[in-house]
């Protein structure tokens, strides 16, 4: 994966890189460093998958409940 779609899908995860990185610990300037000095690793694009569909998953649990008045 590319910086710049490691930065699509931040965005799309609605995530800023600090708050990416305080999700995982991981430290600010070695995200900051991935696609341009460093690969971004391989697991990231996975992760940032998974995490969207949790959240979308997450939005309709609560819509739902939200609904039916729970």
């Amino acid at each position: 994966m590319n910086r710049e779609e490691f930065n699509n899908l931040l965005k799309k995860a609605n995530l800023t890189k600090k708050e990416f990185c305080g999700l995982l610990s991981i430290s600010y300037p070695s995200v900051n460093n991935w696609g341009s000095s460093k690969d971004v690793p391989y697991w990231v694009k996975s992760w940032l998958e998974n995490y969207i569909k949790a959240k979308s998953y997450e939005d309709v649990k609560n819509k739902v409940f939200e609904i039916e008045g729970k």
